[in-house]
């Protein structure tokens, strides 16, 4: 009997095919696993009204709980194409996310994470407006569950899924959810009003039903267009305005009320100027919504009229136009009724989210092609083991969620579990995922965890409380500290003949052990004090004053050479000059200008006849030469570690020039020496520590 009425309500508005006539007979086998799980053959008949698109019909009815095992995604897709298995893959992970635990629903802000966890983790539009539709089916069939999963399911269901469907416009799901679900948590209150709604509701239909004649009748004797219907009051609705009133039943004004639709604005005034003269207005009831619109755009006039007998009607007016966006549309009274302010990334997600809802319903094909959208894309919302919500920047660690759930969990921190498997604390979180935090008993953060380069960290809150925990540590262990990574710093990147005192005047230091002291707390860094120093013209260091990018042979590579024109230059490949050693110019025969090093051997070994093709010669300004940088890496030996260096630097779009290795057999060790082209400074300290978190690499350095 259901199979044939779903096929005739869907066939009555779109074409019936053999597609959807081999999902259908899947859904209806689809072996039901609990009666506390909907079906989807129940779910499609509540999305039908919303949309009637081919492939939105096909994903509902394959998402059913009973198919995950016997009609997997893999199926669906070589049966009915992506877009189908896409929808269908998007509610079955929604439907099976996470387990319902009511702790967690009472706080206002968990349930907001949640919302928004929600609407970041599908990929298109259309899988929540199907999940909507599948809670208010679960709703239906409570009393299959249990007193504790009832409630529980009930409150969420309250506190998210009608917020949701409030949202994106639904109106008509979002009362249904809140009178189930008020149903479940409240049966006693639930039960009173219905009561009374019933005990009158013969005397108020015939009552309704007489005085919408009465106002049809004095509206179309004014040639105006109308359709008149009595108005369902909903329950939660009845029982909110009485608690936040004060007030008892039987002083509630919209118990009885009419909808009143016409086809124009102007027709909306002229049926108010009518129902106003008809019957007496109560000032204090009337409301202009059009004039007025409500935040969400919600548009309608309010008004209600006393007649024979003391009774009280509530009349709303609007186009129909109006009425379906209310009903439907965008006219969502969300913010308005939750009291709610978010960013308008998000906002501007769910009116996209709106807009594409409605596209559907209209069908709208190049719109329903294209409904993918991305949701408060500068967070991810992950859970913690125990069903918590944590929302963390995009980007953010393992260590970032450690930090976000409790300072001292993300300095005891030492590894992460994501989804059940262990991964770096470096590792990207996702929308969506479980993560379960590995601490020791006791113990402090790494100074390597404030270094951006590493990608530990990507919140600023976590980076500050690493900062703190290293400020509160005692002042001679911060010298000592400090001092190490200053000088494993210099010889790393083969800096020397360092002035200390340009550092202690440039940042407002007295002495070095404060310098040092405050290297060690993290709050000054190595990569600020090479910045620093990158930018002094008194430094002769190479490495500091090396500028953009440069072809190996150019008439253009950033060297003055005086009293002479333009020539050809080329770097010496004995010494390798770098910007900012001292230089010397030789004239070649042939070959233009070779420039060395001041120091190098051949230059000092010169015999006497050859000085006179001696130059001199300078570095010039900002040039676009490039930059040849020998780097060696010590490390343990294992298979695939050459690999695993080769991509870092293949990532980081760094130019491999050379890569030669020797190994210790001895002590296990290989020794790789790196010829790598670098931009400026920034790139090689990124590099390199990003080098060292390759594994088994011991130590990295520059080759001076």
């Amino acid at each position: 009997m259901q199979i044939t009425k779903i096929k005739q309500e869907i066939s009555q508005q779109i074409p019936w095919d053999d597609d959807l006539q081999q999902a259908l007979e899947i859904a209806a086998s689809a072996k039901q696993k609990h009666k506390s799980n909907p079906r989807s053959i129940d779910v499609v008949l509540r999305v039908l009204p919303m949309t009637a698109e081919k492939s939105t019909l096909i994903a509902t009815l394959l998402s059913d709980s009973g198919l995950v095992d016997e009609f997997p995604i893999n199926l669906i897709k070589s049966q009915f194409g992506n877009q189908v298995a896409t929808l269908s893959d998007g509610i079955r992970k929604l439907n099976t996310m996470q387990d319902c635990k009511d702790a967690h629903l009472r706080s206002p802000e968990q349930a907001e994470k949640l919302r928004r966890l929600l609407m970041a983790i599908i990929a298109d539009v259309r899988v929540m407006l199907i999940k909507l539709c599948y809670r208010l089916e679960r709703l239906k069939i409570l009393k299959h569950s249990s007193y504790e999963e009832r409630r529980c399911i009930a409150h969420e269901s309250l506190d998210i899924y009608a917020p949701l469907a409030n949202r994106l416009g639904m109106g008509l799901i979002k009362w249904e959810i809140e009178d189930l679900a008020f149903r479940a948590l409240e049966p006693q209150s639930f039960k009173k009003i219905a009561d009374l709604l019933e005990e009158k509701r013969s005397e108020r239909e015939v009552f309704i039903k007489e005085f919408s004649a009465d106002l049809k009748k004095n509206v179309t004797k004014q040639g105006i267009k109308v359709v008149v219907s009595g108005r369902v009051k909903h329950i939660v609705s009845i029982w909110r305005k009485m608690q936040r009133k004060n007030l008892e039943f039987h002083q509630l004004f919209d118990v009885r009320a009419v909808r009143v639709l016409v086809e124009s604005i102007a027709d909306c005034y002229a049926v108010l100027g009518i129902v106003h003269t008809s019957w007496q207005h109560i000032p204090d009831e009337f409301d202009d919504y059009i004039a007025n619109p409500k935040e969400n755009g919600y548009r309608s006039l309010h008004t209600a009229v006393a007649v024979e007998g003391g009774k009280v009607v509530e009349v709303q007016i609007r186009t129909v136009q109006m009425h379906e966006e209310s009903e439907f549309g965008v006219a969502s009274h969300w913010r308005y009724k939750e009291g709610i302010n978010l960013d308008q990334k998000v906002e501007d997600s769910i009116s996209n989210m709106r807009e594409l809802l409605e596209s559907s319903s209209e069908g709208a094909s190049d719109v329903v092609s294209g409904l993918s959208t991305e949701i408060a894309t500068d967070r991810v919302y992950v859970f913690t083991p125990d069903g918590q919500v944590v929302d963390l920047p995009k980007g953010g660690t393992a260590l970032d969620f450690a930090y976000a759930i409790h300072s001292e969990v993300g300095h005891r921190c030492r590894g992460a579990k994501v989804n059940g498997r262990i991964v770096n604390l470096t590792t990207a979180l996702e929308t969506g995922s479980k993560v379960e935090i590995l601490t020791a008993k006791e113990g402090g953060p790494s100074r390597d965890w404030m270094n951006r380069n590493l990608g530990y960290l990507k919140s600023t809150g976590a980076r500050s409380k690493v900062r703190n925990w290293f400020n509160h540590q005692d002042l001679e262990q911060n010298v000592l500290d400090g001092k190490a990574i200053y000088e494993r710093g210099l010889s790393r990147y083969s800096l020397h003949h360092i002035d200390i005192k340009l550092l202690l005047s440039h940042f407002k230091r007295q002495e070095k052990a404060q310098l040092f002291a405050d290297i060690g707390r993290g709050q000054i860094t190595l990569a600020q004090i090479i910045g620093f120093l990158q930018h002094q013209d008194e430094q002769d260091d190479p490495l500091l004053k090396f500028k953009k990018a440069q072809p190996k042979k150019s008439t253009d590579s950033g060297i003055r050479i005086h009293g002479v024109g333009n020539l050809l230059t080329n770097l010496a490949k004995c010494c390798k000059p770098v910007p900012g050693d001292e230089i010397i110019g030789f004239i070649t025969v042939g070959s233009g200008v070779t420039i060395h090093k001041c120091n190098c051997s051949n230059m000092l070994a010169l015999a006497e006849e050859k000085r006179i093709r001696l130059v001199e010669v300078e570095w010039g300004g900002e040039s676009e030469s490039v930059y040849p940088v020998e780097i060696t890496v010590e490390a343990f030996d294992r298979t695939g570690l050459l690999r695993d260096i080769s991509t870092l630097l293949a990532n980081e779009k760094i130019n491999l020039l050379k890569i030669s290795s020797n190994s210790n057999k001895k002590d296990q060790m290989v020794y790789s020496n790196l010829t790598v082209e670098l931009h400026d400074i920034e790139e090689l300290v990124t590099v390199m520590d990003k080098l060292m978190l390759v594994s088994n690499v011991q130590d990295v350095k520059r080759i001076a």
